[in-house]
């Protein structure tokens, strides 16, 4: 490699880039205890589980939650606000729509999206709000919410608070797993709502102001749905919209088998999908879409907080509905959730150099005069204003269409599915004979690069998949060296920051992240933790449609929903991954992280077609060994926490009636063990474990084989 040489100019920079670091790194501890203590939700309030020979594929894994069918929830000790009563002889669902301010600061604070220096807020263009869905079945027994944030995205630490909010006003009727925060992705709100290092730093720190006004918000508009909830129904429409976007990163998307791009008409999703709400006389109530589209229009010279063109959308809409009313009130409530919109932008005329004019659409996105920095990426308007109200009228005029002539009636129960997960260590079953393995967290060197929506700093391009020593040696001087295993794990991805090695003054991204899907009658929406793709958009949603009908639930309709409870960045497929633009090196936990994901989904998915069924699958060993070597009475336990004692207490083992165990015979002495727990009615609410036991052979050359007991003990999760 021909040695690399910088200019005074470079050399100066990189100077500051190191000082600055240093500060920052120094200054993070004093951030964390002037503005509050984090949490990595990790479940610590629980004995720590023994690791053994066998591990566990995560099917039920890092504490799920399951609400379907007849499921009953009690009430903590907390005495919560009454629930009023509800009328219940009638076909649809209680609805319930809230909308609230959760602005924030408007000033002395960055905006949250590019991560560019400097962005901070300097006034205000249009509010932002938090709108709420309730909808709730007849006898009240089943309810689901969904709230869609004018924010970049949710942080754990936001979720966690409105959560805790919520339990202390309504006990357990609004829970972790039947509530989905989402984030619309306007890179024009403030920033600060973080625990995690990394979103700190691109936070430049944490705002307990802004975290404050935001909880508030999202609380205060759940409760005005909660208020507002009345005998519906609701209706469901989907259809194209031309002219509002491009796929960013077209020669990633191009990675992808040419049989599958085949089936596709588009390089971007253009289908939106409208829910419409009114109630039993006809009274319109609001409108519920998800459409694929990044709002940056706003561009990164930006100053003024605002919600971006899928904010402007919904402001035209509810300003059409509630006549002679300000923007941001009247009763009607009008929401664009954001969707798979990883490698979507609303700039649609495409990159250019903007020093030449000439396309830059390439694989690097880089001019041949001035780099990455000259491809850019332009609106259709005459400036980014105007390109904001061109798309987001693009949109909302589609919207209204597929509004106004929507005529299918969403009916069937309710249900929800939650579940912790430890994405750093997801065993994924690739086929009948190989596996692969999640990785912990880490950014490639594009990730620096930007996008054609925002360019980085220094000399970083996309498509990156070689280290630079430079960078490298500054890295391992300011944060340590990455280990062999987080650089081979997340190949061909050159690391430039092994975030899920660094722990100091706090861990620098999640490791434990929930997935979640809440369904209303045939309609799924499954909560995603970051940015899907398009193409891994596709993928999730079939994946769980074959899933639900697999289980009997035929034509089910599959919604991406994006930016939902915790933020991990971005989402690519495998072939888009080795190609390692901006999306595939902000795919922190490496190339098989779409393939976790769809694991993880169908296995919610699963507990959700079946009723109530916790399924845990481990690796595991023949259990014709057990006949030999008498160690263990069974093959699994089931266990509940009692917090009374601080011990676990076995409920069933294998000779109970409610558990199923299953072994499926692999190739070359590998196998796995499949439990299943049917969790009956008079289960307790709390939190519960799974064990399995089983004997493996030891095979020493010229030695006789030996059988040895082994135990394995699933993640935690939770009867409600």
């Amino acid at each position: 490699m021909a040695k690399r040489t910088f200019s005074t100019l470079e050399t100066f920079l990189i100077f500051i880039l190191v000082l600055m670091t240093a500060v920052t790194v120094a200054l993070l501890s004093l951030l964390f205890i002037t503005s509050g203590t984090t949490e990595n939700h990790k479940d610590s309030s629980f004995p720590s589980t023994q690791s053994s020979p066998a591990t566990q594929s995560s099917t039920a894994s890092q504490g799920s939650t399951i609400t379907s069918g007849s499921t009953t929830t009690q009430a903590p000790p907390v005495i919560s606000t009454p629930e009023p009563p509800l009328f219940q002889n009638f076909s649809g669902y209680h609805i319930g729509v809230g909308r609230a301010d959760c602005t924030g600061q408007v000033a002395d604070i960055n905006l949250m999206g590019y991560g560019k220096t400097g962005q901070n807020a300097r006034g205000i263009l249009t509010r932002l709000y938090s709108r709420a869905f309730i909808m709730a079945e007849p006898d009240g027994s089943n309810r689901v919410v969904f709230v869609s944030i004018d924010i970049g995205m949710v942080s754990q630490r936001l979720r966690l608070e409105v959560l805790n909010r919520l339990q202390s006003k309504y006990g357990s009727l609004y829970r972790r797993d039947n509530i989905i925060l989402s984030g619309t992705h306007t890179h024009s709100g403030p920033a600060g709502f973080f625990q995690y290092t990394m979103f700190v730093i691109a936070s430049e720190g944490f705002s307990n102001r802004t975290f404050e006004y935001m909880v508030t918000g999202i609380v205060k508009s759940i409760e005005t749905a909660h208020k507002n909830m009345k005998p519906g129904k609701i209706f469901i429409n989907k259809g194209i919209v031309e002219g509002a976007q491009i796929n960013r990163s077209p020669s990633s998307y191009l990675q992808n088998p040419e049989s599958e791009r085949a089936r596709y008409s588009s390089n971007t999703d253009k289908e939106m999908v409208v829910l419409k709400m009114e109630d039993l006389n006809g009274a319109e109530l609001g409108l519920l879409s998800w459409f694929a589209i990044h709002p940056v229009s706003m561009n990164n010279s930006n100053h003024l907080v605002n919600s971006d063109n899928m904010g402007y959308a919904s402001y035209l809409f509810e300003q059409e509905k509630n006549k002679g009313y300000l923007p941001g009130q009247g009763p009607y409530v009008a929401a664009f959730a954001s969707s798979n919109l990883g490698d979507v932008s609303p700039n649609i005329l495409g990159p250019h150099c903007v020093n030449t004019g000439e396309s830059c659409d390439n694989a690097n996105s880089s001019c041949p005069i001035g780099g990455s920095s000259m491809c850019i990426a332009m609106g259709p308007g005459e400036d980014m204003l105007n390109s904001t109200q061109i798309i987001g009228r693009i949109i909302y005029q589609r919207a209204k269409e597929l509004y106004a002539s929507a005529s299918q009636e969403v009916t069937g129960p309710l249900a929800a599915a939650h579940q912790w997960v430890n994405m750093t260590d997801v065993t994924v079953q690739l086929n009948s004979t190989h596996t692969a393995k999640t990785c912990k967290p880490a950014l490639g060197y594009s990730f620096a690069a930007g996008t054609i929506d925002g360019f980085g700093n220094f000399n970083f391009t996309q498509g990156t998949t070689v280290g630079d020593p430079f960078w490298d040696s500054l890295r391992d001087q300011i944060l340590g060296k990455p280990s062999a295993e987080i650089k081979e794990c997340h190949k061909p991805k050159p690391i430039l920051l092994h975030t899920g090695e660094l722990t100091k003054p706090h861990p620098w991204h999640p490791d434990i992240v929930d997935v979640q899907i809440i369904t209303i009658g045939s309609l799924a929406i499954t909560a995603i933790p970051g940015e899907l793709t398009t193409m891994s958009g596709r993928r999730l949603r079939e994946a769980v449609q074959t899933e639900f009908a697999t289980n009997g639930m035929q034509n089910m309709t599959i919604v991406i929903s994006g930016l939902c409870n915790v933020y991990t960045h971005y989402i690519t497929t495998f072939e888009e991954y080795q190609a390692q633009r901006y999306e595939a090196a902000s795919t922190i936990y490496g190339p098989h992280t779409l393939s976790a994901y769809i694991q993880l989904f169908r296995g919610l998915v699963k507990a959700i077609a079946t009723g109530e069924v916790v399924e845990v699958t481990f690796v595991g060993a023949n259990p014709k060994n057990s006949a030999e070597n008498r160690t263990h009475q069974t093959f699994l336990t089931v266990e509940k926490y009692e917090a009374a004692s601080a011990t676990w207490q076995i409920v069933h083992n294998d000779a109970s009636w409610e558990t199923r165990f299953y072994w499926h015979k692999g190739l070359l002495g590998h196998s796995n063990a499949t439990i299943q727990w049917y969790i009956p009615d008079t289960a307790q609410p709390g939190i519960y474990r799974i064990r399995y036991f089983g004997h493996n052979q030891k095979k020493d050359f010229l030695k006789p084989v030996v059988i040895l007991p082994f135990e394995s003990t699933s993640s935690t999760f939770e009867v409600v």
